[in-house]
């Protein structure tokens, strides 16, 4: 029989599990299987490398590795991994893929929201964060902290995998169809083109007129395995903007921003985040992407937020208020998840407006 194509919900990743398709050092943690995807464990060793690389078609990563490694770090009582530096880290979980079955990568929200720079790779790797259908072999998570040095350990969860079947990516037709039956932004109209449109917030509803972060640089070490342990203001400056003007984005600095659309996510689909269009500016509003079923779905109708990663290149870049920055892709889930985001799976982030990541303290 054939299997609809889609994103594997929650339960088919368990049946994924079942089956030998995904192996692990350790089982599964309580809350490691999300909706529509599956976080991924650091191993017990970092490798620090003189540059990032692709394997190729034809080698392992492992032959790579022992040309580029630096030196080796025992990560199985916590290392910092320090900013400018380049690490790469196996994973704890191994694929062996239905020849049908093919995945895709992505940091999980609150690796981006620290400017965490992390993608995966796996052997004879053309790309990062692709994974072909039927492969089989070892994954391996490339680290580059940008502003703040990170504490890590074996176990820790910085990336997440989607499985999926087939092509589910819905087309525009059908995207504006989904929307005049279940709303996906809120409120407003949805600007649809090769997916739903996301735009820039700059005027603040607060009395303090905040519209965003920006990181601080020569911080203290961020444990990325600890929730809630830091003040704000030892890590960020607050950014404000004044009515009508845009927000300069200083070369290489970092920046929490947010959407000005509120979107959903209904319990059949799935969603990513995507760079809008390279060509539009020299900045990159993308680290985190994946959305799970039942984001802001639920919320008594008002959505949550997308929250966005913001970082100049070359040069000083104006961002005004309501100028496209990225855009979400929907995808068909092949089969509704048992359990949706916001009931209780690691949800940190449903119904969010403007907000850091989990490990600084909301008051």
């Amino acid at each position: 029989m054939q299997e609809t194509a889609g994103i594997l919900p929650r339960q088919a990743i368990e049946a994924l599990g079942r089956a030998g398709a995904i192996s692990c050092d350790a089982p599964f943690d309580a809350d490691q299987i999300q909706p529509a995807s599956l976080d991924l464990r650091l191993g017990t060793e970092a490798h620090r490398i003189r540059a990032s690389f692709l394997p190729g078609p034809d080698g392992p990563v492992a032959d790579k590795l022992a040309e580029v490694t630096m030196h080796t770090i025992d990560l199985t009582r916590g290392a910092v991994l320090e900013t400018g530096c380049v690490y790469v880290v196996p994973l704890q979980e191994r694929l062996a893929l239905p020849a049908d079955v093919a995945a895709s990568t992505n940091p999980k929200s609150s690796t981006g929201r620290l400017d965490v720079f992390t993608r995966v790779t796996a052997d004879r790797a053309g790309a990062f964060d692709r994974v072909p259908a039927g492969y089989a072999g070892p994954l391996y998570a490339e680290i580059s902290p940008r502003t703040f040095p990170v504490l890590v350990r074996a176990g820790s969860r910085l990336s997440q995998i989607r499985f999926r079947r087939g092509n589910a990516t819905l087309t525009d037709p059908e995207l504006r169809a989904l929307h005049e039956r279940e709303p996906l932004v809120v409120p407003g109209n949805a600007g649809i083109e090769d997916g739903l449109q996301l735009s820039i917030d700059l005027q603040s509803t607060d009395a303090s007129g905040l519209v965003g972060y920006r990181g601080k640089r020569h911080t203290g070490v961020i444990d990325v395995d600890r929730k809630d342990g830091y003040d704000v203001a030892d890590f960020w400056d607050p950014v404000t903007v004044r009515p009508g003007r845009g927000l300069i984005l200083d070369p290489n600095e970092f920046y929490i921003l947010v959407s000005r659309e509120a979107v959903q996510v209904p319990p059949q689909c799935a969603a990513e985040m995507v760079p809008f269009d390279p060509l539009v500016g020299e900045f990159r509003v993308h680290y985190a992407g994946f959305f799970d079923p039942g984001f802001g779905h639920g919320t008594s109708g008002a959505g949550a937020r997308a929250v966005l990663e913001g970082r100049s290149h070359e040069g000083p870049f104006i961002l005004d208020h309501g100028q496209v920055v990225g855009r979400l892709v929907y995808e068909r889930m092949g089969a509704l998840p048992d359990t949706l985001y916001g009931a209780g799976v690691g949800s940190n982030y449903q119904a969010q407006r403007l907000k850091l990541s989990k490990h600084f303290r909301s008051d």
